[in-house]
């Protein structure tokens, strides 16, 4: 009898637990993966979570799409730590998690619910969260998942509808942290200054390619961090989340770009990721981070269980090491600061890839490559019933090319205000003139600009430029602005303001009015202004023959071999065109601008 009623009790509890299981569902679950939620459905979700964990899970708006939706944040802890304060204050690292911000790529929104609901409520991961506290973007870019249809991405397996790679305004928020023009970013910068996290993740969907792997990774190259986070977060990755995860059933690779999408024996190389994307912006503010891709072509279902293996592990392996990840971390921005004290230090603004390859196992499929005569080129079909591993070169390393040497401080006149109110934006400290000061400080002169041919993310980028460093004596205006190189934002300030850098704000045409002459002459007086020119410097006569012997496109040209003269006048020179109006300041010039 007491038998009888022991298994009887035990089955009520299987029930009750199987009917509790039911209750939490996924929406992506209860469609076997054949769909993903709506925003709304999400949200509505992630409230009953919070409402069922009111110690472990709160929802909270971080801002508000061009579309009108609130962009919602999940804080996850075991302690109810809600407040980056009371997260530093516990010594709990915080992790910052991001799905959504392509949301045709939306694996990551559906593994969060998931992994939410396993932690807080069916207890299958009791220790996720015991020593991090997570904080969790479910669709960063809310207007564009809500953009959904089946014909968004052409070359992925599932779901049935997707959203739409660029948010309402057009633009693709994995291009825009530097130069920071969507309403959206401008919340996430801001939810970034409030947390500070100490590891990131931002989830993706591959394109490209077909191969074995369910999922693909990308972390920023060591040269491109500091000593201490990169091999932190190469230790965390190669030695204990990635064999775990290949423990529980699943295919990995570092990320793959083709040389040669026609010719996989050409070799992978790095896909060149900077700062106008998550991972390459992260690396600027001195903090490890996890760039995840699921492969297209393998099922969602698939895809989210990939997704939600890599970021359970990231977070319990991150937690294990959270006090060596809070203490590097420190380290970080203490270099950083500490470097504006040390005289000619370079920092790399590009980077190069390393000539030196190394040999890859690319564990792929037998392929063909046959003429096409609709493209003109050689057609490459894979076949997934046939795997097969080549051995193939690796060009992923890279190595810095442009350095530059920070100066102690920018100084940035009080009329330039898109560039201060960039600085703004990325939270970048500074002070500002109560009076006006006259300096002797470091500068640049800009020449012979040459555009893109079309625009790429609303802007006409600025290709390339001759520089020159020069010293100029200037007026500062009262309320001009002084950016100290003495804060932990410092990388971010350099990639903002020194011109060759490839996200700086030059590149993105937020100054292309210095290369605009306001001032012009007729061709009538420019015609007296050359013989005058010529009589006094009989060597310009001899450039200008030269010109027009050498150059047909300049001889056949009446307005070229008129402008060649005015651009060598005063009238052309007093007008300052090219003259970059950010300043670079040492310490002694720090000093007279701040007494």
């Amino acid at each position: 009898m007491i038998a009888r009623h022991l298994l009887f009790t035990a089955l009520l509890g299987a029930m009750a637990m199987s009917a509790h299981a039911g209750e939490w569902t996924t929406p992506a679950e209860a469609a076997k993966f054949k769909t993903t939620p709506s925003y709304a459905d999400t949200v509505a979700y992630l409230q009953k979570l919070a409402a069922a964990a009111p110690g472990k899970i709160k929802v909270e708006t971080y801002g508000t799409s061009p579309e009108g939706r609130p962009m919602t944040v999940v804080i996850a802890s075991a302690q109810g730590l809600f407040t980056p304060e009371a997260a530093r204050q516990a010594g709990k690292p915080i992790v910052l998690v991001q799905a959504g911000i392509h949301p045709g790529e939306i694996e990551g929104k559906d593994a969060g619910l998931m992994l939410l609901r396993d932690w807080a409520i069916t207890g299958k991961l009791p220790h996720m969260l015991d020593n991090v506290v997570l904080v969790f973007i479910p669709v960063f870019s809310v207007d564009g998942h809500e953009n959904s249809s089946p014909y968004h991405r052409i070359n992925q397996n599932g779901p049935d509808s997707m959203g739409f790679r660029g948010q309402s305004q057009y633009l693709n928020l994995n291009r825009d942290y530097v130069k920071a023009d969507a309403p959206e970013m401008h919340s996430w910068l801001k939810l970034w200054q409030r947390w500070v996290p100490d590891l990131f993740m931002d989830i993706h969907t591959t394109d490209g390619s077909d191969y074995q792997y369910d999922l693909t990774w990308y972390t920023e190259d060591a040269h491109k961090l500091d000593p201490g986070v990169a091999k932190w977060q190469q230790s965390l990755l190669k030695d204990r989340v990635l064999p775990a995860f290949d423990k529980r059933g699943h295919m990995q690779s570092e990320y793959l770009e083709l040389k040669d999408g026609r010719d996989p024996t050409k070799g992978i190389e790095n896909f060149g990721s900077g700062p106008r994307f998550s991972t390459g912006y992260v690396a600027l503010q001195n903090r490890p981070a996890l760039l995840v891709e699921t492969h297209m072509l393998k099922s969602y279902a698939v895809r989210v269980r990939a997704t939600y293996d890599i970021v359970d592990l990231m977070l319990e392996n991150a937690g294990a090491e959270a006090a060596e990840l809070l203490s590097t971390n420190r380290a970080a921005d203490a270099a950083v600061v500490a470097r504006a004290n040390q005289a000619s230090t370079s920092v790399p603004v590009t980077f190069k890839q390393d000539p030196a390859s190394t040999p890859y196992v690319f564990k792929s499929f037998e392929y063909t490559v046959t003429p096409s005569d609709i493209s003109g080129m050689g057609w490459i079909k894979y076949d997934p019933r046939k795997p097969r591993s080549y051995t193939i070169p690796n060009w992923n390393g890279l190595l810095p090319d442009v350095a530059v040497t920070p100066p102690v401080a920018y100084a940035i006149p009080v009329q330039w205000t898109d560039v201060i109110d960039k600085l703004d934006a990325h939270g970048i400290q500074y002070m500002r003139l109560s009076h006006p000061v006259k300096v002797k400080a470091g500068a640049y002169q800009l020449d012979n600009p040459k555009w893109a041919d079309k625009p790429f993310e609303s802007h006409l980028m600025l290709r390339s430029f001759n520089q020159q460093e020069v010293t100029r004596d200037v007026e500062l205006p009262a309320g001009s602005v002084i950016v100290p190189m003495n804060q932990r934002e410092a990388n971010v300030a350099i990639n903002l303001l020194e011109p060759q850098a490839p996200d700086s704000l030059l590149r993105w045409g937020f100054l292309n009015a210095i290369f605009e002459p306001k001032e012009y002459g007729e061709s009538r007086v420019v015609e007296k202004l050359a013989r005058d020119m010529i009589a006094k410097n009989p060597a310009l006569k001899a450039e200008f023959d030269k010109k027009v012997a050498e150059d047909k496109k300049f001889a056949d040209s009446p307005n070229a071999r008129l402008q060649f003269f005015f651009e060598r006048s005063p009238w052309y020179s007093a007008q300052n065109v090219g003259a970059y109006p950010v300043l670079k300041l040492d310490a002694a010039s720090l000093q007279d601008v701040s007494k």
